[in-house]
């Protein structure tokens, strides 16, 4: 065991993916014959504390007790925690993770007697959080496309890894953009584009209207920067919509669409499904209120941008806006 090791890590936040490769670099300073692995869902503290102790009595090596879940805990087990950290076997690091807040009574003892190691990353700075993972698996992804894959997948981390390693390794060195993005990555987020864009085909105005502002909301940038870019959101899949109604009128199939597309099937297939929804006509309108909401965005009006949004979104969604 490294010198420089403490009795005790609390490893906890909600950066998952930081918090694994933290306890990842634990387990490193030990072989693995050397660590075992509790889980707070059916060890106590006193099972901790008696594994820590037990592992204390062989001789030749450090050794390392790894417990997950730790916020299942309750005072009593906290308690026996905290009481064996004031004496604790030599040689051996106990190491704690789960969803425990730094500041509760088992982190204030993990800070008495080690070390409380906490990853956070808030559902505002998600974007800024995918650069940084592209970064350190040596990709390059502009704001688009980072902005995009949360739109796509939502917050959860792991996931968001995931995808972000995919990418990194198809792009093999070249940019990333938020095109790449939308062709590789199957979207599946609760809230996202695809809220907003679902919602118009199906000609919900409320939906559509509560999914913009969710939008809105959680981008990193100004509302006046965010703006323009999810009416240009919801400008490419009504062209979108409009090239699948063209190709279904033809005979193609949401399938033969998406190769001809080279989008990704779901999306052609949700296209297809709103296109259904809508006269040649009527697409022609919706196109017509987006190019006129462009032009405002641009300058042609004097108010606010979210305001001239919303009014658009409600005249291209509600059945009585509809072009003839």
């Amino acid at each position: 065991m490294a010198a420089d090791l403490k009795a005790v890590y609390l490893i906890v936040g909600t950066d998952t993916p930081k918090v694994g490769r933290a306890v990842a670099r634990l387990r490193a300073h030990f072989p693995e014959t050397d660590v075992e692995r509790l889980s707070a869902r059916e060890a106590s503290g006193e099972d901790a504390v008696a594994a820590c102790n037990a592992l204390g009595l062989f001789a030749g090596g450090a050794r390392l007790v790894l417990v997950d879940e730790v916020e299942r805990w309750k005072a009593a087990d906290v308690q026996a925690v905290g009481g064996y950290l004031a004496d604790p076997a030599p040689e051996t690091v106990l190491a704690l993770t789960g969803n425990a807040k730094p500041d509760s009574a088992l982190g204030r003892a993990a800070r008495k007697y080690g070390e409380v190691l906490s990853y956070e990353v808030s559902k505002r700075a998600l974007p800024r959080w995918i650069a940084e993972e592209f970064k350190r698996h040596g990709a390059r992804a502009d704001s688009v496309a980072c902005t995009t894959l949360v739109e796509l997948v939502g917050d959860h981390l792991d996931e968001l890894s995931f995808e972000v390693e995919k990418l990194a390794v198809w792009a093999a060195g070249e940019a990333i953009d938020g095109e790449a993005v939308q062709r590789l990555v199957a979207p599946r987020a609760e809230t996202s584009a695809f809220a907003m864009t679902d919602a118009w085909g199906g000609r919900d105005v409320a939906a559509a209207l509560a999914a913009c502002e969710g939008l809105l909301e959680r981008s990193l940038r100004p509302r006046r920067d965010e703006v323009p870019r999810v009416a240009v959101l919801l400008a490419n899949h009504v062209a979108r919509v409009r090239a699948c109604q063209r190709l279904a009128a033809e005979g193609s199939t949401p399938r033969e669409a998406a190769a001809r597309l080279k989008q990704h099937p779901f999306t052609v297939q949700k296209a297809f499904a709103h296109a259904a929804r809508f006269s040649e006509g009527e697409l022609r309108g919706v196109v017509s209120r987006l190019a006129a909401l462009d032009f405002v965005l641009k300058g042609g009006s004097r108010l606010a941008g979210e305001l001239e949004l919303e009014r658009a979104l409600v005249d291209v969604t509600a059945e009585r806006a509809a072009a003839a």
